[in-house]
């Protein structure tokens, strides 16, 4: 991604919001395996309740940078940081993931059916997406970085940034509701056992996420 110059155009701008959006996108985290398990299970609209909890806590976060990073900078330079967020993160991650492999599972004839039926609540659907997200370190560090960039290193004005931004957040939303609608498009050419089985793929896979936030906390 080119720099962004405080002499950026605003479509220069936008587009280095999206390029880094969709960077973002591809990289494979915990939140991914979540997302795309919920969409193949209970279809798009639990995914995209998951997905809102993503961006509820990415606004949080970008708020929290862009009107404090002077702050938030020193709280990052804290020794304990990364240590409480990796055990904080590694602590959800493994309920979660531990939650999928020994909770008794949706009876078969639900994913016998076509059409995905959503058996979670709205609330318990959004909370998965924010927690994740939230616990993980690395968008905090994430966030703070965007937005050292923005004021600091290239001393953008705040309407510039919000340009930046928008670009960022709706290739974002744009990507994970793609993200959510392949899931819900592949759910018509598995089996139950299928569909099972990818519940227990992602759960062993936020079990090493976990685990993985454990040993990088202790080790830091």
């Amino acid at each position: 991604m080119n720099p962004v110059r405080p002499d950026s155009s605003k479509m220069e701008l936008l587009w280095n919001g999206i390029k880094l959006g969709l960077v973002l996108s591809v990289l494979t985290g915990p939140i991914v395996f979540a997302l795309l398990q919920t969409s193949i299970e209970q279809g798009f609209r639990a995914g995209v309740m998951v997905a809102m909890g993503i961006w509820v806590s990415d606004l949080i976060f970008v708020a929290i940078t862009y009107f404090g990073v002077a702050y938030v900078a020193e709280l990052a330079k804290w020794d304990g940081l990364e240590f409480w967020l990796g055990i904080a993160g590694g602590i959800i991650l493994l309920v979660v993931g531990a939650s999928m492999l020994l909770l008794k599972p949706p009876p078969v004839e639900h994913f016998e059916q076509k059409k995905a039926v959503r058996f979670s609540s709205r609330l318990s659907l959004w909370t998965k997406g924010f927690l994740i997200n939230t616990i993980n370190p690395f968008t905090f560090f994430f966030w703070l970085g965007v937005s050292g960039m923005l004021f600091t290193t290239q001393a953008l004005q705040p309407e510039q940034a919000q340009l930046f931004y928008g670009g960022l957040f709706g290739t974002i939303i744009f990507t994970d509701c793609t993200k959510v609608g392949l899931a819900k498009f592949i759910r018509r050419w598995l089996k139950p056992k299928n569909i099972l089985f990818i519940r227990k793929i992602a759960g062993v896979t936020l079990l090493v996420f976990g685990v993985f936030l454990f040993f990088r906390a202790l080790n830091s």
